[in-house]
């Protein structure tokens, strides 16, 4: 059996550039070596790309003492270049990438553009859906338009903060406190904070703003945090069963993910059968509305005494840490990670078809 030429790239300029290593480290050890020659190239915070040889260097982090150069070019013969010192070193086939990106520059259509020009077949949604699953508003936009249930917003931009005051009053005058804060195009709840009165709205607005121009101000949904996995494409598409968040925080937010042990994850929470079917086909409904792809993972509210089904947001390369909801829920499900990797691969060839 021939080998696939699968490039897995990791790391990346945003926020979530350590939860990027830790889920490509997973990814490539679940792959089965004897399908695949894998290339590994990590890409830095400031954004150099780097060859490395081996999975324990993602781990321990001593790829980013590579000092050998790669570039995928755009080029549609399919071709990652090494090179150190300007020196060209080799030139590698590639069948087939694998982005395990988290936020932006990775998981927002860039890259996805890259391998789009190159007529590379990659794993993940398209550049499209990418980019506007990755901006909240947008998602909301495609949320309203199909009926889907979600928080209520208001929408902010950067340069309208040079005039605080009309926004605040445009704020207070559409939304009660407490309300949420969220940089349009964030990840890992980054730059995310919820708001009490006055002067955190107005804190919460200029830390969102450090990270995005379009900032969302919601709601609150009091109630159960809710996630759902969802795989395939077009109609063949399934959603798992569902597991709970159960943050050791007020709200979910990065360092309740990554760095608080008290935060919990539950698969097959106690919901009622009806809300468990309706939180499948409403995932299902917003992947396909957002032109989804391979898989994703949707999250949700339950709200508290209503039971009412809230759509909060769609991630479109799911984590795979030792806390990521995706592999889990997959597993419950029936489907060891070799597996729908595996799928996910020979979808990216079915598309590029």
């Amino acid at each position: 059996m021939t080998k696939k030429n699968l490039c897995v790239l990791f790391g990346g300029c945003s926020s979530e550039h350590e939860v990027s290593c830790v889920s490509a480290a997973t990814v490539v050890k679940a792959l089965d070596k004897d399908k695949y020659d894998i290339t590994l190239i990590g890409i830095t915070k400031e954004g150099h790309w780097l060859y490395t040889d081996s999975v324990e260097k993602i781990e321990d982090g001593s790829w980013k003492k590579s000092n050998v150069r790669a570039v995928i070019s755009p080029d549609t013969d399919h071709k990652i270049i090494l090179s150190s010192n300007g020196n060209l070193i080799e030139e590698r086939k590639i069948d087939v990438a694998f982005p395990v990106l988290h936020g932006l520059w990775g998981e927002d259509g860039t890259i996805q553009g890259l391998f789009e020009m190159a007529h590379l077949p990659y794993v993940g949604c398209g550049h499209l859906s990418s980019a506007v699953t990755m901006d909240k508003f947008f998602t909301k936009v495609i949320a309203d338009s199909c009926g889907v249930a979600q928080a209520k917003y208001t929408a902010v931009k950067k340069y309208q903060l040079k005039n605080m005051d009309k926004v605040v009053e445009r704020v207070e005058s559409e939304r009660e406190y407490p309300v949420f804060i969220k940089p349009s195009n964030a990840g890992s709840s980054t730059g995310v904070t919820k708001a009490h009165n006055r002067e955190e709205l107005i804190n919460g607005l200029y830390k969102a703003a450090e990270i995005d121009a379009k900032i969302l101000v919601e709601e609150t949904i009091t109630g159960r945090e809710i996630e759902c996995a969802v795989y395939g494409h077009d109609d063949n598409v399934f959603a798992t069963g569902v597991g709970e968040i159960l943050a050791a925080a007020e709200f979910y937010d990065y360092d309740a993910k990554y760095n608080n042990a008290e935060s919990k994850t539950v698969l097959d929470p106690d919901i009622p059968a009806e809300k468990l079917e309706e939180i499948q086909k409403m995932a299902i409904k917003i992947f396909k509305a957002c032109d989804g792809f391979g898989f994703s993972r949707v999250d949700f509210f339950l709200e508290k005494d209503t039971d009412r089904v809230v759509f909060n947001e769609i991630n479109t390369i799911p984590g795979h840490t030792a806390i990521s909801m995706y592999p889990m829920l997959m597993k419950r499900a029936g489907h060891e990670m070799k597996d729908y990797l595996e799928g996910l691969i020979e979808m990216a060839f079915e598309r590029h078809e």
